[in-house]
């Protein structure tokens, strides 16, 4: 087995070493949605307060992990919820222990009226416990999917923890009896006994009508699953929507995607164009939309998993699916002919697996019209740019910078008026990458960025996101290995209306870390230590006082830093 292996992949290939040397353990809000449509990842707080020495409860840190460690818990806040008349429907129960799927029957609740509703909350409760590794899950309604997730790794006593999702976007699917079917691919045996059981549920809370009552949000009227290229979208269609669950998983290279070389470069990973990645929407073979995949760190990635025990890194546990506002082809689609919507990721060697790219269409239509007609009326596509420069020594070092721009633009004519939609975005990732033969160091420094501007009408939303990684793992004396990391995950949006800011928002996720410990060796020899930072902030209108800010630290498993700043 090769001394060293960034990214999920190579945390499984280095635990299985270490596992199997091992004794048996002792009983782990985009633009174009309303702004509440984000999940979050929830555990019980540990409570207020800071601590150095102490956790944030007052125990005593270990000098080591030891058998068991806090449950996992994220920085981000839960799910905003009315105070309606709430109704509990369960939509999934099941302990996975290979890759069956669980297969069920929903049915709208009676009890909370009819949709639609002031909002609907799905949450999924896990519980695990031995040796497992992280697991990659998703859950379909009808077969839209309605939630992409990962699992955290186990401590040999047991943990569990908590996922939450504002669902209401899905009203069209929620409205109506539906086939369930959920998998978290598993494996069980003698050396990894880590059953996943889990349970999930959707709370709905009543739309009321009355001063001060939520009422119903603006949702799509129809939610169609992208089953296969060929769709025929309603023909009185005046907004239309794609989101994507675009990730790079499933064994292989692509799960750490933006570590890959080109073919001359002596890496493990390779890829003929390098790392970059971009995710692209086409209608009728024609580009309709662009943008940059999020760099998602499972909770086994960078070779070291006692990183993320407690505090997984951003999305890990939430994999937002990527929004592309169609609507300028929306006039094109509403012909009543099938036309071919595909998605497809540039950058990967042809070939090759890896990505999965689950896709929603989300649709408004005008009741008041039978068919809307208009016209694509622009399509100005730049120069896609990739290159990858690798200097070859002592320390390999691979320099890349990639990047695109699409603007297309159309009209249609509804019953309120012509309505014109031109949508622009560029993309682009810059990354230094270097390494040593043998990959005794491994380092990465990386910046993708993902402007996009949506003007419908009168009405301008500008939405600039900026995802970085910052990390570097070393193998040392006595097979010490040690990675330090850092994340981020930002998003500025302004809202314009006639020229003029009427709203906006920033998201700040970002995450620290630093663990080390010995490879190769019984789980009890491994000597871990770790310290971690998770800072989550939320400013805008859509977030309760218009702020959020909390810290959760994290130090050999016990919870040292849990603050609220707002």
């Amino acid at each position: 087995m090769r001394r060293h292996i960034t990214g999920l992949l190579g945390a499984l290939a280095l635990a299985a070493g270490t596992l199997a040397a091992a004794a048996p353990a002792s009983a782990a809000a985009p633009a174009g949605l309303p702004a509440a449509t984000t999940g979050t990842a929830v555990a019980a707080p540990a409570g207020p307060g800071h601590a150095t020495a102490r956790g944030a409860a007052g125990e005593d840190v270990p000098a080591e992990f030891g058998s068991d460690w806090h449950d996992p818990v994220t920085a981000g806040p839960a799910v905003a919820r009315p105070g309606t008349r709430a109704c509990e429907v369960t939509l999934a129960e099941a302990r996975f222990r290979d890759f069956t799927p669980y297969r069920g029957d929903y049915a709208p609740p009676t009890a909370c009226g009819s949709a639609p509703w002031a909002k609907v909350v799905l949450r999924l409760d896990g519980k695990v416990k031995g040796r497992q590794y992280d697991r990659l899950g998703n859950l379909t309604l009808g077969g839209v999917e309605i939630l992409r997730t990962s699992t955290p790794q186990p401590s040999p006593d047991g943990i569990t923890w908590a996922v939450e999702k504002d669902v209401t976007r899905y009203r069209d699917t929620l409205s109506r009896p539906q086939p369930v079917e959920m998998l978290i691919g598993n494996v069980v045996d003698d050396t990894y006994t880590g059953v996943i059981d889990v349970k999930v549920t959707l709370t709905f809370y009543a739309a009321e009508r009355g001063p001060g009552r939520p009422a119903a949000p603006d949702t799509p009227d129809r939610v169609l699953p992208l089953t296969t290229p060929a769709v025929t979208t309603p023909r009185n269609t005046e907004r239309l929507l794609a989101e994507v669950y675009a990730t790079g998983s499933g064994g292989g290279c692509e799960e750490y995607w933006y570590l890959t070389t080109p073919d001359a470069a002596p890496y493990s990973c390779k890829a003929a164009d390098g790392p970059y990645r971009e995710v692209r929407v086409s209608v009728d073979g024609q580009l309709a939309g662009l943008a940059a995949p999020f760099p998602t760190v499972w909770t086994g990635g960078w070779s070291n998993p006692f990183l993320w025990y407690v505090t997984p890194g951003p999305r890990a546990f939430d994999v937002q699916p990527v929004l592309y506002d169609l609507t300028p082809y929306a006039a094109l689609l509403n012909d009543g002919r099938p036309h071919r919507i595909e998605v497809s990721v540039a950058g990967v060697p042809a070939g090759q697996s890896g990505w999965s790219t689950p896709t929603n269409l989300l649709l408004w239509q005008d009741e008041a019209r039978a068919v809307v007609t208009g016209a694509l009326t622009r399509h100005d596509e730049g120069e896609p740019a990739n290159s990858s420069r690798w200097t070859p020594g002592t320390e390999h070092r691979l320099d890349t910078g990639g990047g695109h721009r699409l603007t297309v633009a159309g009209y249609l004519d509804t019953s309120h008026g012509r309505v014109t939609t031109t949508v622009s975005r560029e993309v682009s990732n810059t990354s230094v990458h270097r390494w040593t033969d043998g990959e005794g160091l491994d380092a990465l420094t990386a910046t993708w960025t993902d402007r996009e501007s949506v003007t419908r009408g009168a009405t301008t939303t500008r939405t600039e996101r900026t995802y970085t990684m910052d990390g570097t793992t070393t193998l040392g004396a006595g097979d010490r290995l040690r990675t330090v990391l850092s994340l981020g995950d930002r998003a500025d949006t302004v809202t314009l209306r006639g020229g003029r800011p009427v709203d906006s928002s920033r998201l700040d996720d970002r995450y620290t870390g630093d663990a080390t410990y010995t490879t190769n060796v019984p789980r009890d020899q491994r000597h871990a230590v770790g310290t971690t930072t998770a800072r989550h902030r939320l400013y805008g209108s859509g977030v309760p006082g218009g702020c959020y800010d909390r810290t959760v630290a994290t130090a050999q498993g016990t919870v040292t830093v849990d603050r609220r700043r707002c």
